[in-house]
């Protein structure tokens, strides 16, 4: 493996301080972070019970219930195909090019303009160079060979699986910014995790936007999933609070938390996700056990500057990234595997709560590159 593959580890970031630990805490018990806040337990929280309606079909998808592995679905590489990545690099290889410098300038350019970024492209390029003057690669299609086997290296290193029987309740704290998919894949989360038998209670608490409650509220009712939340303006760690509170006294085994799109410049809401994450410390000081970046793919290189903003914050501990099935150019996920070496937990391949799919750094590189020369 090229040494410039090495996984870079995440920067260290300390932990908030905790609150003094108390025995037995209430919502009430709970004292404001800053003066300005309103007090965590304002009203009483609203249990959704799930009911059998239908939910509109322009929330959720709309098919039936199925397993999350379903015969028949989409490959990696249907779904990958349209990617800028793999769309440039089939174009580049289907030529049956000439193993000589102007084809690694090429795949040089490739590879910047598919959002792997510009130090993480040229380090991989002039490697692969080196070996070339050095008379390694056979002709091209052995160049391609040892492309294919260091992408799949780099994202080896973060092809880590959520595993969430660890901890009773498990609790997931999702964060990301407006329009990253992150309430969808909360939706999709619960029904994947429902689907492997356990039970799951989902908090709303992105509660700058009702919209984004009652989209919450959908999702729980097509997966039959209960969901608690106190509306548009209430306090979200309140919320959270109440979730958790829910989630320990029956027994559930996940619980996933909305948080408010932010952006990763406002200080004042990235300040309120602190606040959510240590009142989490006042029931279970080990909670949150998962805090869940999701990430649209089409963003390209500013999702590296957006990780780096909430790890700092909040300390990410693993990434979706959604929509890579649409004009993603899929090159982002190396950048983001080489720059923070954070686990990549999940991908977004389409609309349907099966195309959710666990991370797997060799088919998501398979569908990325063509399968031999003169081959899209």
């Amino acid at each position: 493996m090229f040494k410039f593959w090495k996984k870079k580890p995440a920067e260290s970031t300390p932990q908030p301080p905790l609150d003094a630990p108390a025995p037995e805490v209430s919502a009430d018990a709970v004292l404001p972070v800053q003066e300005a806040d309103a007090h965590l337990a304002p009203a009483e929280p609203h249990y959704v019970v799930p009911s059998t309606e239908v939910a509109p079909a322009e929330a959720v998808d709309s098919s039936p219930a199925q397993p999350v592995a379903a015969p028949g679905k989409p490959s990696w590489r249907e779904r990958l195909s349209g990617s800028g990545f793999a769309r440039g690099l089939s174009s580049l290889f289907s030529r049956n090019p000439k193993l000589d410098d102007a084809l690694l300038d090429e795949l040089e350019t490739t590879l910047i303009t598919a959002d792997v970024g510009v130090e993480a492209s040229t380090a991989l390029v002039e490697a692969l160079r080196k070996r070339m003057h050095k008379r390694e690669f056979a002709d091209a299609s052995a160049l391609l060979a040892t492309l294919r086997q260091e992408l799949t290296a780099l994202l080896k290193l973060v092809q880590k699986p959520l595993e969430v029987s660890t901890h009773q309740p498990f609790v997931v704290l999702t964060v990301g910014i407006n329009g990253a998919g992150k309430t969808t894949t909360i939706g999709k989360l619960a029904r994947r995790f429902r689907d492997e038998g356990h039970s799951v209670l989902l908090a709303a608490g992105d509660t700058f936007r009702a919209a984004a409650v009652e989209q919450l509220k959908t999702w729980g009712e097509r997966n039959q999933v209960q969901v608690i939340s106190q509306g548009q303006d209430a306090d979200a760690a309140s919320v959270v609070f109440d979730a958790l509170q829910a989630a320990r006294s029956r027994g559930t085994g996940v619980l996933i938390a909305d948080t408010a799109g932010r952006l990763h410049t406002q200080g004042g809401l990235m300040d309120e996700l602190g606040k959510i994450a240590r009142v989490m410390k006042k029931l279970d000081v080990s909670a949150p056990h998962e805090v869940l970046m999701v990430i649209d793919g089409t963003t390209g290189q500013n999702a590296v500057n957006q990780v780096r903003q909430f790890h700092q914050i909040v300390g990410v501990t693993g990434l979706v990234v959604t929509k890579l099935d649409g004009t993603a150019k899929g090159g982002v996920v190396f950048a983001l595997a080489r720059e923070f070496g954070l686990p990549i937990r999940f991908v977004g391949l389409g609309e349907t709560a099966t195309d959710l799919r666990v991370f797997d750094a060799e088919a998501y590189v398979d569908g990325l590159l063509p399968a031999s020369l003169g081959h899209a």
